[in-house]
Parts: C-alpha cells; sequence; structure tokens
C-alpha cells in the first residue's frame, strides 16, 4: 500500500483536469505523515465502518483501508467520485474491496444513501460546510460513535469552546448536543494543496447520551439560535421573539433556573435544554 504525496496530487489532478475550487472546499492533503497523524488520532478499530466525507483524490482514504472493516467514502464531485476506487485500486489493491463510494452531497446523505451503518467519522471536511455537515450527520447517523475532523483552525476552536470564552456559540453547543467535543491538535498550512490562507485544527468527538429534556431538540436548537442573533443583549431581551415577548421569556428563565440577565455565552446545552421546556405556546 502506498500513499499519494506531492507529485502523486499534482500528477492526478492533472490528468483528471481538476482545479480545486473554493466553491466545493477543496484542499488536497498531500503529506503522508499527515494522514497517518490523523488516522493515528482517530484511534479506528479493525471492526470499524468509518464514513469519510469529501475524500477528494484519496489521501485519507488510502491511510484508512488497512486500519478499519470498511470506508464509505461520500464524494460529491462526480469526476472524483469516479476516480476514487481505480486510485485504490492502483495504491492499495489488497484493501479495495472495503471501500464504497458515495456520489452524494453529505449535506442530505441519510443512512440509507450509505449502504453501511457507520461508527465512526474520521474526514478532512470541506470547509465552506464544515459544521453543517457535521451536525447533520451527528443527528442521522445515531450510529457514530466517535470522529476525528479536520478542519478551518478558527472552527475548531468554537466547536470546541466552554461557556464564557469569547469564542462559545451555536457551533459549541449544537455539538455538545451530541458529542464531547476538544481540540485534538493543530495542522499546518503546507500540506496542504493547494495551500489554504487560514490555518487547520482537528476535532475530537466522542458521542454522548443528549440532556435530559422533554423538549425536542428543534425547540432547543431554536433557542440556542435565538440567544445568539444578538449576542451581547441579556436572554430576556434576546430570547424575546423566540418567547413572544420579553416578559414570557423572563418567566421562561425564571422556570428554568437560569437568570434572566445573563447572556448565552454563559449557559451550557443542558440549561438550554430546559428553557426549551418552558417556552410558552405561542398565541396563533
Amino acid at each position: 500500500m502506498s500513499l499519494l504525496g506531492p507529485v502523486e496530487v499534482r500528477t492526478l489532478a492533472k490528468k483528471l483536469n481538476i482545479r480545486p475550487t473554493k466553491k466545493l472546499g477543496q484542499n488536497f492533503v498531500i503529506d503522508g505523515g499527515t494522514v497517518r497523524r490523523i488516522v493515528r488520532t482517530a484511534e479506528v478499530a479493525s471492526d470499524d465502518v468509518v464514513i469519510e466525507v469529501g475524500p477528494g483524490l484519496g489521501s485519507l482514504t488510502l491511510a484508512l483501508l488497512p486500519e478499519v472493516a470498511r470506508v464509505v467514502a461520500v464524494e460529491i464531485d462526480p469526476v472524483l467520485a469516479e476516480q476514487l476506487p481505480l486510485t485504490v485500486a492502483e495504491h492499495a489493491p489488497e484493501h479495495a474491496d472495503r471501500l464504497t463510494v458515495v456520489h452524494a452531497d453529505a449535506l442530505r446523505a441519510r443512512p440509507a444513501d450509505l449502504g453501511a451503518e457507520p461508527t465512526a467519522l474520521v474526514a478532512n471536511l470541506p470547509y465552506n460546510v464544515s459544521v453543517p455537515v457535521l451536525l447533520h450527520l451527528l443527528e442521522v447517523l445515531p450510529s457514530l460513535s466517535r470522529g476525528l475532523v479536520m478542519v478551518q483552525s478558527e472552527v475548531a476552536d468554537r466547536l470546541a469552546a466552554s461557556p464564557g470564552s469569547k469564542i462559545y456559540g451555536i457551533p459549541s453547543l449544537k455539538a455538545a448536543w451530541y458529542a464531547d467535543v476538544r481540540r485534538a491538535g493543530p495542522v499546518g498550512r503546507n500540506v496542504f494543496w493547494p495551500a489554504p490562507n487560514v490555518d487547520s485544527g482537528l476535532v475530537s468527538l466522542v458521542r454522548r447520551d443528549p440532556p435530559e429534556t422533554s423538549a425536542p431538540r428543534r425547540e432547543v436548537f431554536a433557542a440556542v439560535d435565538a440567544a445568539f442573533a444578538q449576542r451581547r443583549k441579556t436572554l430576556r431581551a434576546a430570547l424575546a421573539g423566540w418567547a413572544g415577548t420579553a416578559a414570557a421569556a423572563e418567566e421562561a428563565l425564571v422556570k428554568a433556573g437560569v437568570d434572566p440577565q445573563a447572556r448565552g455565552e454563559q449557559l451550557g446545552i443542558e440549561d438550554f435544554a430546559r428553557i426549551a421546556e418552558h417556552r410558552p405556546p405561542l398565541e396563533t
């Protein structure tokens, strides 16, 4: 089995007439040490079914295949989706039967599309849709028990942020509904082609049960969205539209045991779950 280096990546891209696009968030990993580090940090096992989003030319795919039972690679680009099995057949023929390629938009992917129940997510996520893709997969794939994703460094910080920090917000809270999230290390720009204008970071996720609440997830997330739409406002003011009036918002907050003068950045996902439980029925 051989990994793709800078020469192989550029040669393959030229052969396919592929020009990495910002629209699809394409930056191909060209450093074998980085993909080995990702696989090692992901702590995948021989019985894992891994979903990889945006496999691109196959750098990470090739490193994953020897370590796991199956890789389900979801690729939106039809040219790349068609090429990936050929690349694997050339560089890792002994593991080619472990690969399933799904030509689809990961933001719309459903379990039935994948032909398997993935247990782990390991991916260099397209930077322009990294958070929506991550949250979507955590929601629709309950079989996922853990993940390791590479995202823009700023996004990694936001996903792993704790209450009270300046970068804590909607991504932090929504990811915390599904998993315990932490930073798992930095990634430099020079391991990509083309080199992005930003640094990258690894984020580790371990699935956990969502907060115990009678409120549906969508109601909890609606409260989160409202609280951070006007970040500097108190929750009494920020949740006025969500609750119907500022007075109704205050009543819901008090019932949830939350100070109406607090701000959203001070609360955890469990707090928002309690707040959502006490949302008054809106008059029609």
